[in-house]
């Protein structure tokens, strides 16, 4: 099994804010280096987890410049550059290249429900319009309304800078479709913490994963038991953080990974509204959780 595009454990990072509601780039640069640090090959800036929707072309900028500066050549940087405008994401990652990252993350227009045709061609003007930049897919329908279907993935692979995707529809049925008519070297990315073993049984190449802000050791151990044959190891390893996986979903994301890492003494802040503070009932179920995999 080869060495995917940008590693096997890829954290989706949070975006630390201040009492002041601003962005925090000193604990950001501190949580990057603790995440390569301890299992993380990658790192997602500006995506889901990062509360994207609500930062400002000048707050990704230097999140990428400060995230990029930290890690430097001990990882990758894949930023969220994707929008429902197919001339801003060209823009946006026309710029992000700029800064010297790794990658970008595009996800699937989200509102306007373009037909599987639109896809295709938004993503390959994308691709055509920052060449240099390696590209990974993001299919989450729940979020964006509209799913990437397998046959479109296939021809969107044969695109030479379109290298992976993060699949997060919760298919294993689709993921094994985009495996059956893609080439070996396309990564296929879980794109939801629970189903990380449970794809690289259907030939994916590792996780972006929420978890792995508290876990990154254990992920990368599990999916190393897997690829070395020792399926009853990783399966263990499953077992024992799948508490984790599902109480880190237990509201919208990423409300309950910055709760956790609050507890663990992570000052990341709060959330920007929309999105508002887990509840104390969600909170303590959190703790718990913590507690029992020796994590508090």
């Amino acid at each position: 099994m080869s060495f995917p595009p940008f590693g096997r454990v890829i954290t989706a990072m949070v975006t630390p804010f201040d009492e002041a509601d601003h962005v925090n780039y000193a604990i950001a640069e501190k949580l990057a280096d603790h995440l390569i640090t301890h299992g993380s090959d990658a790192l997602v800036v500006c995506g889901t987890t990062g509360e994207s929707p609500t930062l400002s072309w000048e707050e990704e900028h230097q999140l990428f410049e400060v995230v990029k500066n930290t890690i430097g050549n001990r990882g990758k940087v894949l930023v969220g550059t994707g929008s429902n405008c197919t001339q801003e994401a060209i823009a946006a990652t026309q710029k992000a290249a700029t800064f010297k990252v790794d990658g970008s993350l595009q996800v699937v227009p989200y509102y306007n429900k373009p037909p599987q045709e639109g896809l295709y061609r938004h993503f390959e003007a994308i691709a055509k319009g920052c060449p240099e930049l390696p590209m990974m897919l993001y299919n989450i329908p729940g979020r964006t309304g509209q799913t990437l279907l397998p046959e479109t993935v296939a021809q969107l692979a044969q695109i030479d800078n379109i290298v992976a995707i993060k699949e997060a529809s919760g298919s294993l049925d689709q993921a094994a479709q985009i495996r059956s008519l893609t080439p070996p070297e396309f990564a296929i990315y879980a794109g939801d913490d629970v189903l990380t073993l449970p794809l690289l049984a259907t030939g994916g190449a590792g996780v972006v994963s929420v978890a792995s802000h508290l876990v990154g050791e254990q992920l990368q151990t599990m999916i190393q038991s897997f690829i070395d044959g020792q399926i009853t190891q990783a399966m263990d390893t499953n077992l024992k953080l799948l508490p984790l996986f599902k109480v880190l979903f237990c509201n919208t994301n990423p409300i309950p990974i910055k709760a956790a890492l609050k507890l663990m003494g992570w000052p990341v802040g709060g959330l920007r509204l929309p999105l508002c503070e887990l509840s104390d009932t969600q909170t303590q179920a959190v703790a718990k959780v913590l507690r029992e995999l020796e994590l508090l």
